[in-house]
């Protein structure tokens, strides 16, 4: 996955996604697409969280309730997502 990493420093997200997808590759570029969708998701979620209600920061917590929802996604029938999966 280190090839999706964003390579330059003024990369617009909308662009570093487009290329992200397209690096994937066929097979992968569904299941790429289904975790950005959730990291950013569960990100804004933590973010909204930290703003509005108090919440302290926390990259441990973010980390695990990724974790825990792509499981979730992926039994709701994300079945890409399952390959991406450990």
């Amino acid at each position: 996955m280190e090839e999706l990493a964003p390579s330059e420093a003024n990369l617009t997200f909308q662009l570093w996604w487009r290329r992200a997808s397209r690096r994937a590759g066929r097979e992968r570029r569904k299941a790429i697409n289904t975790i950005i969708i959730l990291v950013t998701w569960e990100f804004w979620k933590h973010r909204n969280s930290v703003v509005f209600d108090g919440s302290r920061p926390s990259v441990k917590l973010l980390l695990r309730t990724i974790k825990n929802e792509a499981r979730l996604w992926a039994m709701a029938g994300a079945k890409k997502l399952q390959q991406l999966l450990p």
